[in-house]
């Protein structure tokens, strides 16, 4: 039990005490990782699965923890790892959020938050924008782009719905579609 402890406490400082992303996180996570009371990476471990975490999707910091928590104690080593390194974050979330309902009423906090929504809802449609950019290429993916905005828009469907939806019609396109000759065949 005392490791488990061990371990939440170094993945909590890890979490508590890095700012500015993956990067930021290393020379803490080498420092708790490597120390005089244990040594549970070397160097080289810790360099590899902060490489694996930056492949998998999701948050890196989690990611890594769970890598290295999962070297140090096993699966729940893992998950002790990853709930030390989001603990900090959530503590930081609740007292912002408990301070920011009092302030709430003030009337230039509301208009900022207002302002601030706006600015989000731009950011959303510049990044739709560039996805369908890239992403929306013949008229196939036009019409699975307009099904699925329609469907997410008008009927309350699941987002997961769609994303399986075009998959199976992507694969189903590439599967079924009369293909063109191979290679030397005439």
């Amino acid at each position: 039990m005392k490791k488990y402890l061990d371990i939440f406490l170094a993945f909590f400082r890890v979490g508590g005490l890095t700012f500015g992303g993956g990067l930021a996180m290393l020379p803490i996570l080498e420092r708790e990782m490597i120390n005089d009371s244990h040594q549970w990476l070397t160097k080289e471990e810790i360099s590899d699965y902060y490489a694996l975490a930056q492949c998998a999707p999701g948050i890196i910091a989690i990611n890594t923890s769970v890598l290295c928590g999962n070297h140090i104690a096993g699966v729940i080593g893992g998950i002790v790892a990853a709930l030390g390194v989001v603990v900090p974050s959530i503590i930081v979330i609740l007292v912002i959020a408990s301070v920011l309902n009092n302030f709430m009423s003030v009337p230039m906090v509301a208009s900022a938050l207002m302002g601030i929504r706006a600015g989000v809802c731009a950011l959303i449609l510049k990044t739709v924008l560039n996805l369908s950019k890239k992403n929306v290429v013949d008229s196939l993916t036009m019409v699975v782009f307009l099904v699925a905005l329609a469907a997410l828009t008008f009927v309350d469907v699941s987002p997961v719905l769609p994303v399986i939806a075009g998959a199976v019609v992507g694969i189903g396109t590439k599967c079924f579609a009369p293909s063109a000759k191979k290679e030397g065949e005439k």
